[in-house]
């Protein structure tokens, strides 16, 4: 094996690592975004859960971040939120996804 094999290999193994990653923060973001916004509708326990799980499954099923936030911004625009607050708050849940999955430095 060459050193330029090896190289690429690295190459891809880190592509499938930072793939992998980017799933389950964005995963977890979710989540979290779906938990906050339950809690903005006075939703808790398994109601709160349920909804923060369907943020989830939607996601996994249309692979695309519009399609959350749409749900959520409809869902709180009679809270008087904001689809930009919605927005800014799923960066902030994607921000300390990706912290909690990289774990301490």
């Amino acid at each position: 094996m060459t050193t330029f094999d090896k190289r690429e290999q690295g190459f891809e193994a880190k592509f499938v690592h930072d793939e992998e990653l980017m799933f389950k923060a964005t995963a977890r973001s979710n989540k979290l975004l779906g938990m906050w916004a339950a809690g903005q509708l006075g939703l808790s326990g398994d109601a709160a859960t349920r909804y923060s799980t369907e943020l989830v499954t939607a996601n996994l099923e249309n692979k695309t971040v519009d399609h959350v936030l749409a749900k959520v911004s409809g869902d709180l625009a009679g809270k008087g939120i904001s689809p930009e607050q919605v927005a800014q708050k799923l960066q902030e849940f994607l921000h300390q996804a990706v912290q909690q999955l990289k774990g301490p430095e």
